[in-house]
């Protein structure tokens, strides 16, 4: 079904492709992409692809965004909605309504046609969060590989996985730390988040020690945090990229025998784990750089575990047939 609505709309909207390139300063799909941090351009640019297939069977580049009224935005979500579910609906949109409101800065777009097709609403719904917690014997487990690793990577790795689970950050903001940004007097480093918000975060107990004995093999040489190293064991003063965060944690995760998790877990896990030992919500979602209390009560489990302990009062009369 959804892909019947597909076929029909590129039908209907096929004149929505441009018949030759625009100049590179009055495209606005490269406007908006280049005005977001390089980890968020690749995201974006698939939810800006799969709106424009929807739309006219293109990507978004060959796209006349000059073209797009609302009714174009309201077929899309029509589609999005059966194709889809909320959250990455809703991701596709605000993409699109970024490049048409470039494309209203830019004078490609007329300012009623602009505020009618960004004036369609988003998708209704909510899902359950991707991903698992991690256990504390899986984070044991994590930091016990990396210890058994008596290279500098070791102690590197061991310095990422505490900082992803003490601080709840994200693994973007992990590859943005400076050195500058930490005091290891107090604790204290400052995080870059979405939309370049910093917030402040401090570290204790193991958190604040693993992340001085990195610095220790590290040194004191401005620049990144966390660096990569090379085959002859040096240490290189450039910054890591998301790939290396992540093939870090798969590394580690295979030696310590945990089942598959994403750098996004320990953030999941650090909120759980906070709620579920008192902290309030309003404290925990600055600590996270939520932009609402809403986003990180999600992540609460204590719900889950409400519901386990309910669905244990009731008894079935059932006895299991015996092999």
């Amino acid at each position: 079904m959804a892909q019947k609505k597909v076929e029909a709309s590129v039908v209907r909207m096929n004149s929505l492709v441009l018949v030759e390139a625009l100049p590179l300063d009055l495209n606005p799909v490269l406007v908006y992409l280049n005005g977001l941090k390089l980890s968020g351009r690749y995201t974006q640019t698939q939810a800006l692809n799969i709106a424009s297939r929807i739309m006219a069977g293109c990507d978004c580049m060959s796209l006349n965004w000059a073209k797009i009224e609302w009714q174009h935005v309201d077929a899309l979500r029509s589609v999005l909605i059966e194709m889809y579910h909320p959250a990455m609906s809703n991701k596709i949109l605000c993409a699109v309504r970024g490049v048409l409101k470039r494309a209203w800065m830019l004078n490609l777009l007329s300012a009623e046609d602009y505020h009618k097709a960004v004036s369609v609403g988003g998708v209704r719904g909510e899902t359950v969060p991707a991903g698992r917690e991690l256990t504390m014997g899986e984070i044991s487990a994590l930091m016990d590989a990396c210890v058994r690793d008596r290279t500098s990577a070791g102690v590197r790795d061991a310095a990422i996985i505490g900082l992803l689970y003490s601080g709840g950050v994200r693994r973007a903001e992990v590859i943005g730390l400076r050195f500058q940004d930490f005091t290891p007097e107090n604790g204290k480093l400052i995080i870059r988040g979405k939309g370049s918000k910093e917030r402040t975060l401090y570290l204790n107990n193991g958190g604040l020690d693993v992340l001085i004995d990195w610095l220790n093999v590290r040194g004191s040489e401005l620049g990144s945090l966390f660096n990569p190293i090379n085959k002859a064991g040096e240490i290189v003063n450039r910054e890591l990229s998301n790939q290396a965060v992540y093939n870090i944690l798969v590394k580690r995760g295979k030696e310590a025998g945990v089942s598959h998790f994403s750098p996004h877990d320990f953030r999941r896990t650090f909120v759980s784990n906070l709620l579920e030992a008192g902290a309030d919500l309003t404290t925990v979602s600055k600590m996270c750089g939520h932009a609402s209390v809403v986003t990180t009560a999600r992540y609460d489990r204590r719900g889950e575990d409400a519901k386990q302990k309910a669905s244990q009062l009731l008894h079935l009369p059932y006895v299991r047939r015996s092999k």
